[in-house]
């Protein structure tokens, strides 16, 4: 087991209460928090997942998704284990559900693999990457100075002092998953805060974050219209029509069984978000289809063509639409590979 005294926390004489996400657990001495991977010895809280990792391997950055950010690039991705939610569809439930202690890695380890990779950046994923904060924060200030960039692909539950100190490090990608509104959040994903999720997505915004928002649209779940219309309108309210939205396709996981989304539900997701004004709507996990593309808000012009993560045409030029010169919002260059 390796552990460290973890920076989020405060005493409550032999208790503590843990500031990492917004359970903000109150830990008894020799008891865990919520997510198991956080322990209070002897009236201190440690990390028992600090250089913990459960996978390593270099992705691209579209299959994250993030399509707005650093396109073509790729990423060395890694995990911990565990999760602070509890949704009963988890795509990577074999890593979320279970807590193994097993292979330790220093940061300079994963620049190194980075490195003879040729990543451009690095990306906490898999499960839920708040949880390997402590050790993220430590990896980030070192990729920078590599030239790395630094993100997350979360559920968008940590605290604001974490996403502080995580964009003080270094790291200034956030893909936060809406799992639908406030009824989705309080029946299947625990003892749920929903507003707290889009006050970590208006404020990562404000802070500097580039942020990416994906919707896993969820047959007899969070696939009605009025739930689908809540999300784009947060979404507007919050970051604005310029801030992708990914709704993408469900497959049954864990302990779901509902059949997989159908298209066209993804395909009305999309439209009306046209509608209301999205400039960037997405649809995922339906590889080859018209909606996965990049067009031009302002003249309709094909961009970026995608075949699910892989990018077969890029028409940007100093990120403006050659046909219109309309500018397009996108962090970091395109890498062609």
């Amino acid at each position: 087991m390796n552990i460290k005294e973890s920076k989020f926390y405060e005493k409550i004489n032999n208790k503590v209460k843990c500031s990492l996400c917004e359970h903000r657990c109150i830990i008894e001495e020799n008891s865990y928090g919520l997510c198991k991977t956080r322990k209070n010895i002897n009236g201190k809280l440690y990390t028992i997942v600090y250089g913990v990792l459960s996978a390593i391997e270099s992705r691209p950055i579209e299959i994250k998704p993030f399509f707005h950010y650093w396109p073509g690039s790729t990423a060395l991705t890694f995990s911990t284990w565990s999760c602070n939610f509890q949704c009963p569809w988890c795509q990577n439930w074999t890593l979320s559900r279970f807590l193994e202690i097993n292979t330790y890695y220093e940061p300079e380890e994963i620049i190194k693999i980075a490195i003879e990779n040729k990543d451009e950046g690095l990306c906490s994923s898999f499960q839920e990457p708040t949880l390997l904060t402590d050790w993220n924060i430590e990896l980030f200030k070192i990729g920078r100075k590599y030239g790395l960039y630094s993100c997350y692909v979360s559920n968008g539950y940590m605290t604001l002092e974490v996403l502080k100190e995580l964009y003080n490090a270094g790291m200034d990608g956030l893909k936060i998953d809406i799992k639908g509104d406030k009824e989705v959040y309080e029946k299947y994903c625990g003892n749920i805060d929903y507003e707290k999720i889009w006050r970590n997505v208006r404020e990562a915004k404000k802070i500097g974050y580039h942020i990416e928002l994906v919707n896993l649209i969820i047959t007899n779940v969070n696939d009605d219209e009025e739930c689908i219309r809540e999300i784009i309108e947060r979404t507007i309210k919050e970051v604005g029509i310029d801030t992708p939205i990914h709704f993408t396709r469900y497959f049954p996981a864990y302990k779901f069984e509902n059949p997989p989304t159908k298209i066209e539900k993804l395909e009305f997701a999309y439209k009306l978000a046209k509608k209301m004004g999205i400039l960037y709507p997405y649809i995922g996990n339906v590889p080859g289809h018209d909606y996965e593309n990049t067009y031009c808000p302002n003249c309709n012009e094909l961009l970026i063509k995608r075949y699910g993560y892989r990018i077969i045409k890029y028409k940007l030029e100093n990120n403006k639409c050659p046909k219109c010169s309309f500018k397009i919002k996108i962090i970091g260059k395109y890498i062609r590979k």
